[in-house]
């Protein structure tokens, strides 16, 4: 126990010894970018790029790299940061912008294969531990009874599903659910005793426990349920009715 205490302090040192490393080289790039401009080494269009929506998702993206939890949606804000840029640098001669859903979908349906092939748990409902998840243009309702619930995966794409653990006990220990939400979202009924941590990176899209604290429910602090990942204009709710 005191060994697992230290290990995760010193994660938490080193994620944050990160930030400050990003946040100082970010801070230095932009000192030197200034004085260029005022010594006019750099063409003035620059300013235009730098000082722009595009540079913001992209510094905004290497924060979230700076957190092994939040990589994903670090990944897509640079990528669509830069996207975005590119026919700001150089001159392209189609229309650029063209290729944005087609290459959204197929970067969507890589993101699917992977979030699938990733996982070695069987996909279950019902009485089973694990839960594996997916509601691509559709959903439906999922009545969950197991007496030892770990966790498991969810994707909601352009769709998503009820999930009720009123019947459900967690196990013991730290039960980590790893969401993935676009266009869609999620409902999860869960009692009001049982202890949950919601640790999701959204972009224009949330995820929020709106259950209500009762007087004379005791949580249970060695069985906790950490609901993780990331929601791109989508997301989902807590509640426990």
């Amino acid at each position: 126990m005191h060994k697992s205490l230290i290990r995760k302090e010193h994660i938490m040192d080193e994620h944050k010894s990160n930030r400050r490393a990003i946040v100082g080289l970010i801070l230095i790039l932009a000192g030197l970018f200034l004085i260029a401009i005022n010594f006019n080494w750099i063409p003035w269009n620059w300013r235009g790029i730098f000082f722009s929506w595009q540079t913001l998702l992209i510094v905004i993206g290497l924060f979230f790299l700076a957190s092994r939890d939040n990589r994903l949606a670090g990944y897509i804000l640079i990528g669509v940061g830069a996207f975005f840029m590119i026919p700001r640098i150089w001159s392209i001669p189609f229309d650029w912008h063209r290729l944005f859903w087609p290459v959204l979908l197929l970067v969507l349906g890589l993101l699917i294969i992977t979030r699938r092939w990733g996982t070695q748990r069987i996909p279950v409902e019902g009485s089973m531990d694990y839960i594996d998840d997916m509601a691509v243009f559709g959903g439906g309702d999922r009545l969950i009874t197991s007496q030892n619930f770990k966790g498991g995966k969810m994707t909601a794409i352009f769709g998503g599903s009820k999930f009720d653990f009123r019947s459900a006990n967690l196990a013991k220990g730290r039960n980590v659910i790893d969401m993935f939400f676009m266009f869609g979202g999620t409902k999860l009924i869960i009692p009001a005793n049982w202890d949950v941590k919601i640790e999701i990176s959204s972009i224009l899209g949330g995820f929020s426990d709106k259950r209500r604290p009762r007087p004379d429910e005791i949580r249970d602090p060695s069985r906790e349920l950490v609901i993780k990942g990331m929601a791109i204009f989508g997301g989902g709710e807590i509640v426990d009715i």
